[in-house]
């Protein structure tokens, strides 16, 4: 059984990711501002979607990941940590221009300062960094208009990790690039593709997640591999740990 904390954990992909590492016997730890929103997700949860998580395995923490005591509080609250997954998110009007690089920020601090942490998936999206020639064109014409602050910002995330100077550089990340997000229970199809990226279920993101921060040999590890189930080029299929069937660029 490991810990592994879980930031953005009320949010639709991160309580994917806080209901699945339950339901696998791990603890969970999250940081939420609002830990009323802690429910079960309605992809994977079925029936019961919507209703209050509880699990004597999890622990939420009252508190915002822009303040650097508040997420310290997690890492002080265990030491058996064994990874970290960053599911933030958000419309820049309700949570600001600097959310997601302010609060990773403030988490790789703490992992390293505290808890010696090395292993961390990121969840950002098709379309950040270098992944923007695999953005579909309509979901371009998003990232330049409507969302063009928040990608601005899920580039200045990633590269917190991707620079040479960025202060995660030297941990074992993996950047999660998700295609078109679904809500339903996970299909086991996860690609990483190459080309232009199609659609994936928000519990399928969190398997994929999973296996980065709990597989010792996780293929993927400081790299930033876009994901898919529906459409996309590129597939190879593969086996991994913790999804049915994971394909390799």
């Amino acid at each position: 059984m490991a810990t592994i904390a879980v930031f953005g954990g009320t949010g639709k992909a991160g309580s994917e990711c806080v209901y699945q590492a339950l339901a696998q016997g791990n603890k969970v730890l999250v940081l939420a501002r609002d830990p009323s929103r802690m429910v079960v997700p309605l992809g994977s949860g079925g029936e019961a979607g919507g209703s209050p998580l509880k699990d004597p395995k999890l622990t939420v923490i009252q508190g915002s990941v822009t303040n650097p005591t508040d997420v310290e509080k997690i890492f002080s609250s265990s030491k058996d940590i064994s990874g970290v997954i960053i599911a933030l998110g958000g419309k820049t009007k309700d949570v600001g221009p600097t959310m997601l690089s302010d609060g990773t920020r403030n988490i790789i601090n703490a992992m390293k300062q505290i808890s010696n942490l090395k292993r961390v998936a990121v969840i950002t999206s098709i379309g950040a960094g270098d992944s923007e020639k695999q953005a579909p064109l309509f979901f371009k014409a998003l990232m330049y208009t409507a969302m063009r602050g928040i990608f601005a910002d899920k580039n200045r995330q990633e590269e917190l990790f991707l620079s040479p100077e960025g202060p995660g550089h030297d941990l074992e990340y993996t950047i999660v690039r998700p295609g078109g997000l679904g809500e339903g229970p996970p299909t086991g199809v996860i690609n990483v593709i190459d080309g232009q990226a199609g659609s994936i279920m928000r519990a399928d993101v969190a398997s994929f997640c999973l296996g980065a921060v709990l597989d010792k040999s996780f293929p993927y590890i400081k790299q930033t591999p876009c994901i898919s189930s529906v459409g996309g080029t590129g597939w190879q299929k593969e086996k991994g740990m913790g999804f049915d069937g994971v394909t390799k660029a």
